[in-house]
């Protein structure tokens, strides 16, 4: 059907690194015995007056992980824009208007922000939450399979709505795993929502089958389409409530194929991207509400009644934000106990910190927050270098990788916290050991190094894959190499060495990776399940996830007490960057006058590099080389400007008395 679209943007942590003798109150949990789930299809109805004309209103969030509170438990901090008390307010306003409204979870919804603190007892505070809210439908996330199969099967069935997802099946007779699709009655119109969930979840978790065992996740568009079939002649309107995004980082169907190839969708809402927009696609608007209830994603779907049939005459779809929202104090109260223990959890002292860990994450400001380049991911750092000196003793590896799951991961001198580990180490990752012939490992090494992007002939910054997550980009203990950023991908990796010898490509190295990572190197056929030595998880259950292992390093390996050790063992060439004209751009960039780009999405920084060619052009500042015999005064006579103008863009010159035929010297327009 022909759909009409306004679409308005309103602009209005960790796991439970054990308690570490922490005392957190909890209920009781309550087990329950797996048993084959009974799908039904009852249409729900959400009114029944007699109308021809009418709003059907749909809302969602998506990706909220974890949060109730507006708090930020790994920083120990608020966190103005996130948390379902935030996201009830909205709701509570937008059902007052429309009594009727579908309200409806994308997945990514129990997971981080220490929400696994909880995941013992019978129903999980957010799943609580949300029912509390009077959330309609909850899809599930890939994130939802972060844990053994019995906490999900415990909490779907705790949920008072309906559960989603079409393309997991039960691997014994192809039934559906979870409801497929959930109609509602509204007024008469029937609303038909589908859900989906990426069909990764067995890579993702290859190192825990047993946290998805009798499932298989199938491919997004043909489950889709086959889900539409089946509800041919059952609905009015059709909704997607997809945790997917609008592209797929594998190359499977994203959001942008399924508005094309399945043009019966009225609305589609995403998740899983962390993105934020409203867009348009054949004729389909599309929406998604960011990351950890940033906003509420809305549709307001007009239809009248002709002939018997239900038409639409008009989407409205906007995302409310949640920053300038009050929390809604019933769902503060209710679950102050998780806020509570979240807190004490996370300012419990687990050693500490002798010397900050990065003196200057941003490296071209120096300051905390990153804006422009992440230290850490240009030159070796002591956080990485931490992470994989723990995972190289766990696992008994000769080799490790570690990736910066936020830019701005630090440790600062003073107490080492609970927090400060989930700061470091978002994700409740566990240890995989794996056995690797070189030929494989270095195959492995180039493919995290494809995050750079190809130095250009004048770059003064080095930039990063708009196409590659940092969460993908490696870095190895255990090996020295070089990064020769000159050379397209593939062909980066320089002198690669193992204790002072080449890599020996037919040679089996035992390598440490987390468990995601492992379901990399199996996607890619470096290893296989048989290649698996060791997994933390198998011999340490909880006690086992990375953050665990780190807390226990600290406490066992380094008496409590952390200092900054740099392996040094890798870096950057194939790269010019002290061109005479890089401090004057630097400055530019701190003083917001150049913007160094970032992805579509805003998920990924630095994306494009800074060419001093682009700003030469402009006369912010040209260069000058110094002839025999020039002094400085001459030279600011020539331009007309002052010494001291000259000594500040060419913090090189120590002595304004001395300087050397043939240095090229920035100097500022006058």
């Amino acid at each position: 059907m022909k759909k009409f679209l306004i679409a308005t943007l309103i602009t209005s942590i960790f796991m439970a690194c054990n308690s570490n003798d922490v005392s957190v109150e909890k209920k009781e949990p309550v087990k329950m015995e797996i048993t084959e789930r009974v799908v039904t299809h009852e249409v729900i109805v959400k009114g029944e007056e007699e109308v021809t004309e009418q709003t059907i209103r749909v809302a969602a969030t998506s990706d909220v992980h974890g949060r109730i509170y507006p708090y930020d438990y790994a920083i120990d901090g608020k966190d103005d824009d996130a948390g379902l008390a935030k996201v009830s307010t909205i709701v509570n306003s937008l059902r007052g208007e429309n009594p009727n409204m579908i309200l409806m979870d994308d997945g990514d919804t129990v997971q981080d922000n220490s929400s696994e603190l909880f995941n013992d007892l019978e129903i999980h505070p957010m799943v609580e939450a949300m029912n509390t809210i009077g959330y309609d439908i909850w899809t599930l996330g890939n994130h939802e399979f972060n844990f053994e199969k019995e906490f999900i099967e415990r909490n779907i069935s705790n949920f008072n709505g309906t559960v989603l997802s079409a393309n997991i099946k039960n691997k014994k007779d192809g039934s559906s795993y979870v409801n497929p699709y959930q109609i509602f009655n509204v007024n008469g119109a029937r609303v038909a929502v589908i859900g989906v969930i990426p069909p990764y979840v067995p890579m993702w978790e290859s190192s825990s089958p047993s946290h998805f065992k009798g499932l298989e996740f199938n491919e997004i568009l043909k489950s889709v389409q086959e889900t539409v079939k089946k509800l041919d002649g059952q609905y009015d309107i059709l909704i997607g409530s997809f945790h997917m995004g609008r592209e797929d980082q594998y190359g499977g169907a994203g959001i942008y194929d399924l508005a094309n190839k399945v043009p019966e969708f009225d609305v589609i809402f995403g998740g899983h991207e962390h993105a934020k927009y409203v867009e348009n696609v054949n004729d389909t608007p599309i929406v998604e509400p960011g990351f950890a209830g940033w906003a509420v994603s809305k549709a307001d779907i007009h239809v009248m009644k002709k002939d018997g049939k239900w038409l639409v005459k008009g989407i409205e779809v906007e995302n409310i934000q949640t920053k300038t929202i009050e929390a809604d104090q019933k769902i503060l109260d209710e679950f102050k106990y998780v806020d509570d223990q979240a807190k004490t959890v996370a300012n419990t002292v687990i050693g500490k910190v002798n010397e900050t860990f990065i003196a200057r994450p941003d490296f071209i400001t120096g300051e905390d927050k990153v804006t422009t380049m992440p230290t850490a991911q240009l030159q070796p750092n002591a956080v990485i270098d931490l992470i994989n000196d723990v995972q190289l003793k766990y696992a008994g590896a000769d080799v490790s990788s570690a990736a910066f799951f936020k830019s701005e991961a630090n440790l600062k001198e003073g107490n080492f916290h609970n927090k400060d580990v989930a700061n470091i180490y978002k994700y409740a990752n566990t240890l995989v050991g794996v056995n690797m012939t070189g030929e494989n490992l270095l195959k492995f090494m180039e493919w995290s190094m494809s995050y750079y992007n190809t130095w250009n002939e004048g770059d003064v910054t080095i930039s990063f894959n708009k196409d590659v997550r940092g969460y993908n980009y490696d870095m190895f203990a255990g090996v020295n190499y070089k990064i020769d950023l000159s050379k397209e991908a593939g062909n980066r990796v320089v002198n690669p060495m193992i204790n002072g010898e080449a890599i020996d490509l037919a040679k089996t190295y035992k390598v440490a990776v987390n468990n995601y990572r492992f379901g990399t190197l199996t996607k890619h056929g470096w290893v296989n399940s048989k290649d698996k030595y060791y997994d933390s998880y198998e011999a340490m259950q909880d006690a086992g996830r990375i953050r665990d292992l780190i807390i226990k390093y600290t406490k066992e390996e380094k008496n409590g007490e952390l200092a900054p050790n740099i392996h040094n063992n890798w870096e950057i060439i194939g790269v010019k960057l002290d061109y005479p004209e890089r401090d004057a751009i630097y400055e530019m960039i701190r003083e917001g006058k150049i913007v160094i780009p970032s992805s579509a999405d805003g998920r990924t920084r630095n994306v494009e590099s800074i060419n001093r060619k682009d700003y030469i052009v402009a006369e912010e500042i040209v260069s000058y080389t110094v002839k025999t015999g020039d002094t400085l005064g001459e030279i600011a006579n020539k331009f007309d400007i002052e010494i001291s103008e000259i000594l500040k863009e060419n913090k090189n010159i120590k002595n304004a008395d001395v300087i050397i035929a043939g240095e090229e010297l920035i100097v500022p327009a006058n």
